[in-house]
């Protein structure tokens, strides 16, 4: 198997990597946080460079390109831990373009694409636990259209994005909605995140909605699996920037009369964070790939990467806090804020425990020692 970039892949990785490098340091990403967690001007700035469109095929405005180039977007993003949910466009794009009829196609995937629109996945609720098929949200028919009512938690963005991709039951069966954020019957509540980024409880009072599926649950599985390939990428280069800042630091400060780089138990924690920064690295790459294959095969294959990346996260962010000491976890310093960053990740679309659960579900149908 190839594991080499394209020409045009490695020049999108450039690109992003230049832009994250010169427009988008610490202190601004501060200055985002300090200002709620999100700015549209940095989003419309990924919007120029083209990302938005990634999932969006030509004839609608977009890039026509695919996971891979969005893995490799994302890695870059990670690095700098940037707050603007690019991710979402990926997913709400691709959900939108292989479900939604040509109405809501033609109405949305160029404003998407174009980043006029910022549309979100607005999926969790309080009692669901991580259970994509635990939904209280209830449509209903109105005229020729729909309304919506619920309430849905952490919608990332939620009182700055322009619409919704909304799941609710619909005659008993999981169906897929679209709610303008402008509509009648919608509130907002945000709030910041663990990890510094804005999100908001999203409150749905017999909303207008536009029907993208009444195969609601399918779409939906799709949906959180781009979502976690996506945060899989990220985590890589959040890990890969964590790691770089770890051993900048071990090289400078001393102990004893020596940086604490020559200290052999040191060394051998820092050679751990690699072996799981490259486990994470393969496993985000193997996600990515599956990500067009079969819904039983794809979603067996991001659960194995989520549990993986789960567990690198959380290992390589703990170690990175230890080998720094006091410093790891204060404000100033950019490496606490990639500790977080890492700790939230590990709980999104479902903690290590649950897709753990999950891979075990699917090994007791396929592994003979368990039929």
């Amino acid at each position: 198997m190839d594991f080499d970039f394209s020409d045009d892949q490695q020049a999108l990785r450039d690109a992003v990597a230049k832009w994250v490098e010169k427009s988008y340091d610490f202190e601004r990403r501060q200055a985002t946080v300090k200002a709620g967690g999100f700015d549209r001007g940095i989003y419309n700035e990924l919007a120029e460079l083209g990302l938005t469109g990634i999932y969006v095929d030509e004839d609608h405005g977009g890039m026509g390109m695919g996971p891979v180039e969005a893995m490799v977007v994302m890695e870059e993003l990670g690095r700098g831990i940037v707050t603007e949910p690019l991710a979402q466009a990926f997913i709400t794009s691709a959900v939108i373009h292989a479900y939604g009829g040509d109405d809501v196609k033609s109405g949305w995937l160029p404003k998407i694409a174009s980043g006029e629109a910022l549309v979100v996945l607005a999926h969790q609720e309080r009692k669901a636990r991580y259970k994509l098929d635990v939904c209280e949200a209830t449509a209903a028919k109105s005229g020729d259209g729909y309304t919506v009512t619920g309430l849905k938690n952490i919608v990332p963005a939620g009182d700055q994005a322009d619409a919704f991709v909304v799941p609710a039951q619909l005659g008993g069966k999981l169906a897929l909605f679209l709610v303008e954020r402008s509509a009648s019957g919608v509130s907002t509540r945000g709030y910041l995140t663990q990890d510094e980024a804005r999100a908001a409880d999203v409150k749905l009072d017999n909303a207008p909605a536009t029907l993208i599926t009444t195969d609601g649950l399918t779409a939906l599985t799709h949906a959180v699996d781009i979502g976690i390939a996506c945060l899989c990428a990220e985590g890589v280069g959040a890990m890969e920037q964590t790691l770089k800042l770890t051993t900048e630091y071990m090289n400078q400060r001393k102990q004893f009369g020596v940086t604490i780089s020559t200290f052999q138990a040191l060394r051998h924690r820092v050679a751990d964070m690699k072996m799981q920064l490259e486990l994470a690295r393969s496993m985000s790459y193997y996600g990515t790939l599956k990500l067009n294959a079969p819904e039983a095969e794809r979603r067996q294959a991001l659960s194995r990467a989520k549990v993986q990346l789960g567990q690198s996260m959380r290992f390589v962010g703990q170690q990175s806090v230890q080998l720094h000491g006091g410093i790891g976890v204060t404000d100033e310093y950019a490496g606490s804020h990639y500790f977080k960053k890492l700790t939230q990740m590990e709980m999104t679309y479902g903690d290590t425990l649950h897709h753990l659960g999950e891979v075990s579900e699917r090994m007791t149908e396929t592994a003979g020692v368990f039929a």
